[in-house]
């Protein structure tokens, strides 16, 4: 099966829908498929939920499609550095889903293991826990988190063999993986692409099972916050 295309337009080819919940990796600025984003930006989609774990800044990440109003809601941790973010959800254009890193990263990997829920203690007793169910273990508290199970999962990882087979390059192995996971379809860019065999099996992040189309471009590396020494 041909997984290697030729951009991000052509990988997203027939995918897309208006409506659909899409997991999307990175972390900050670490590890954003920009490039799959900046597509889905063209291709005019709308009404999407993202489950992220932040949603980026005004002008990269998914930040560019709070811009053209393509988002209906997200499913986050972190929505601190994005401006057009928080004026959406404070003037109740935009939905906003809470739930803890933690919690967000095991809702894709459940949703990815096929399993649809389970239990955990962080939110307790906050508003995350709000309409929830509450299950006692051993006079413990837990609330029940639904894994999510994404219509489409984009990720951005350093090199893929042609197969699928994932490695990620230091931080940006954050969200990348529980998000190919949790996806029906997972579409992946990557800065390099090898031939199959080349990669040591024990150096492999995410199988190529995961993966069903690849694309390879050029990727811009970003500081989200530059302190420096004066002088």
């Amino acid at each position: 099966m041909k997984k290697i295309y030729g951009s991000a337009a052509e990988a997203l080819d027939g995918v897309l829908h208006d409506g659909m919940l899409i997991a999307a990796g990175g972390f900050g600025l670490c590890g954003i498929p920009e490039l799959l984003l900046a597509a889905i930006r063209d291709a005019g989609t709308k009404d999407l939920t993202f489950a992220s774990n932040n949603a980026g800044v005004d002008d990269f990440g998914i930040g560019i499609l709070l811009q053209t109003k393509q988002v209906k809601k997200m499913i986050s941790s972190y929505v601190g550095e994005n401006a057009e973010f928080m004026r959406q959800y404070l003037s109740g254009e935009l939905e906003l889903e809470f739930n803890p890193q933690g919690t967000l990263a095991e809702r894709m990997r459940a949703g990815g293991a096929g399993i649809p829920g389970f239990y955990t203690k962080t939110g307790v007793g906050t508003v995350i826990a709000e309409g929830k169910e509450h299950k006692d273990f051993n006079g413990e508290t837990y609330i029940m988190e639904e894994g999510i199970f994404a219509d489409l999962a984009i990720v951005k990882a350093w090199k893929a063999d042609a197969t699928g087979n994932l490695v990620f390059r230091k931080t940006a192995r954050n969200f990348n993986p529980p998000a190919a996971m949790c996806g029906k379809i997972c579409i992946v860019e990557v800065e390099e692409i090898v031939p199959t065999g080349s990669l040591d099996p024990d150096a492999i992040h995410l199988p190529g099972i995961y993966v069903h189309r690849i694309v390879q471009g050029e990727h811009e590396k970003r500081i989200e916050q530059r302190t420096v020494r004066s002088a």
